[in-house]
């Protein structure tokens, strides 16, 4: 059984990292519009945060497959949980401060890995749970970047006869809805990580019978990823907007259609999806179909590492801000 303190120091930690998110990842969905001034960055915050909110209302596959794929320990300290969202914020801090679009997933992935192991040991992961977990997390990059290659070449097939003016000008109508699409998906698949982490801190600590997302639970993350996004993400939407290649209308219709088809499959399926990976990855596919020198490959190339970088840093500071508290708590 947990205390009472113990649940409110876990929910105000998920949703500290809820809000980081919704900062951290909103370049995902307004990036593009952003860039091709389809949306100005004030309406496109306010776009991206209402969307991100109905979106985290809409289901909870995502949730219960971070709740219960990945411990093998039932009920799980909240210490653990306690550990696995501070590293996760923490690294969201981290690489928003240096602009660099990490995974949020990934984050809290790797801290909830850390936190196990140096707890109970490697033995209490669900490995078949995190493999499961992680081959889906690198997947769907790569539909992302196939999808979105077969997209954009399609588009250029079918207005290849009309005039670039007159098609940008659609297309940039077009983005406001592209980018509606990925604001609802990235709340679709984000938000639900929380819940999971959330209901599993009242699941073990006797505060519910069974592991069910309550409404009210569904409510304050969706205010909080909202809330987040709200504040806007500058750094990184500059690296996701301009500096992997020069995007048009019609490449931002593509990249934004395309994240959004992807990650709300995700969600749909129960799989926890890196927002920022799949559409970054969705812009790469756009740009190398327009041009493949045209893609700035250095950027993308960081961004790559960061990805494999993500989960075993977070893990560290999992397992560092375990044993401090193990030092001066447990």
């Amino acid at each position: 059984m947990y205390s009472l303190l113990l649940v409110c120091v876990i929910i105000v930690l998920a949703l500290c990292f809820d809000y980081v998110n919704g900062f951290h990842d909103t370049a995902n969905a307004i990036a593009t519009s952003v860039s091709t001034k389809a949306l100005s960055p004030r309406a496109a915050i306010i776009v991206a945060a209402s969307l991100n909110c109905l979106g985290a209302l809409s289901g909870t596959a995502v949730a219960a497959t971070i709740g219960k794929g990945i411990i093998g320990v039932n009920p799980v300290s909240p210490y653990v949980l306690i550990a696995a969202l501070f590293a996760a914020v923490f690294w969201n801090l981290f690489t928003w401060y240096f602009g660099i679009p990490s995974s949020s997933t990934h984050a809290l992935i790797g801290g909830l890995v850390g936190a196990i192991i140096v707890a109970y040991g490697t033995g209490m992961v669900k490995w078949d749970g995190f493999i499961s977990i992680f081959a889906g997390l690198i997947a769907t990059p790569l539909v992302g970047l196939v999808a979105g290659s077969l997209i954009m070449t399609l588009l250029f097939w079918l207005f290849k006869n009309a005039s670039p003016a007159r098609t940008n000008s659609r297309f940039r109508k077009l983005q406001i809805l592209s980018a509606c699409m990925a604001s609802f998906a990235h709340g679709s698949n984000d938000a639900q990580k929380t819940m999971g982490i959330i209901t599993l801190a009242l699941f073990s600590g006797g505060f519910i019978d069974t592991f069910t997302v309550h409404l009210w639970v569904k409510l304050i993350c969706a205010a909080a990823m909202a809330a987040g996004t709200a504040m806007g993400g500058w750094k990184i939407i500059r690296t996701m907007g301009g500096k992997i290649f020069r995007i048009e209308p019609i490449n931002g219709f593509a990249a934004d259609f395309t994240s959004a088809m992807v990650i709300y499959g995700g969600s749909l399926l129960g799989i926890p999806v890196s927002t920022t990976h799949v559409v970054s990855s969705s812009i790469m596919g756009v740009g190398a179909a327009k041009r493949l020198k045209g893609v700035r490959w250095n950027i993308a190339r960081s961004i790559i590492v960061a990805w494999f970088v993500t989960i075993p840093s977070a893990a560290l500071v999992a397992m560092i801000v375990y044993k401090i508290m193990q030092v001066f708590i447990l």
